[in-house]
């Protein structure tokens, strides 16, 4: 069984068998995917540790792509391995990053992976901790309840992918002949972009994933990032809390 999911943040309550008892049937070859910001690689606190901890005693394995609210720095210090014909990154033995531009096969299904995003919730800049006049800065948009993030402590450059990703991710589909049956990134493409209710701006990202939608053979494509639930084009499912049992014909 592979089921999907949308974005966690590292709140992985979705994953207790109350709320998902199809895991009284699952084992170490079943599979749950978050389509990005997982969260639970953030600040190394005994919380964060508790909540790893608790999902790796899960019957199951569980993958994610990441998303834009991911600490970056923890992520790309791990050491990279080959798992199912890609790259990952463990984060415990049965709770796994699947790296960007990668095409994987698990369970007889291929997927290729996309990570990243461009964060929408830095309406009121970025900071930078070193820049001077921080501190005052940074309370002050705290006391005025703005929007902004804070470099290498809740936002990275790093969200979105470097010119070498892209490059990888060309040559892997290129490898599979630009088949695969099922994509999982973050954010959308841009046309999926456009059809959505929101201020959403396309990007270098989503430009580069409607190549992707135009230009490879592909049955569903699941993404997370909207905190919405909803099927576009048929194709497309945008996940937030919603799990889906991925079934192929």
């Amino acid at each position: 069984m592979i089921w999907i999911t949308g974005d966690t943040h590292g709140g992985f309550q979705r994953f207790g068998t109350k709320y998902f008892p199809k895991q009284r049937d699952m084992n170490r070859d079943d599979y749950t995917v978050v389509t990005g910001d997982f969260g639970g690689v953030w600040a190394r606190t005994p919380e964060e540790a508790y909540w790893l901890d608790w999902l790796e005693e899960k019957p199951f394995t569980t993958l994610f792509v990441d998303g834009n609210h991911e600490n970056f720095t923890m992520l790309n210090e791990l050491p990279v391995h080959e798992w199912h014909g890609g790259k990952v990154h463990y984060i415990r033995p049965h709770v796994l990053h699947l790296m960007r531009g990668q095409v994987f096969e698990i369970n007889g299904i291929t997927f290729f992976t996309m990570g990243g995003a461009a964060s929408h919730d830095i309406q009121d800049g970025i900071l930078d901790p070193e820049a001077p006049g921080f501190e005052r800065e940074y309370w002050f948009k705290r006391r005025t309840r703005q929007m902004f993030r804070v470099k290498g402590v809740s936002w990275w450059p790093e969200e979105m992918p470097s010119d070498v990703e892209y490059e990888e991710a060309v040559r892997n589909l290129e490898a599979a002949n630009w088949k695969v049956d099922c994509i999982l990134t973050h954010c959308a493409p841009t046309s999926i972009l456009k059809k959505l209710d929101g201020d959403y701006t396309p990007d270098r990202l989503t430009d580069f994933l409607e190549t992707v939608k135009q230009g490879c053979q592909f049955d569903y494509w699941f993404l997370g990032h909207y905190h919405k639930n909803c099927v576009i084009d048929e194709r497309f499912i945008i996940q937030w809390e919603q799990m889906v049992e991925l079934k192929l014909e």
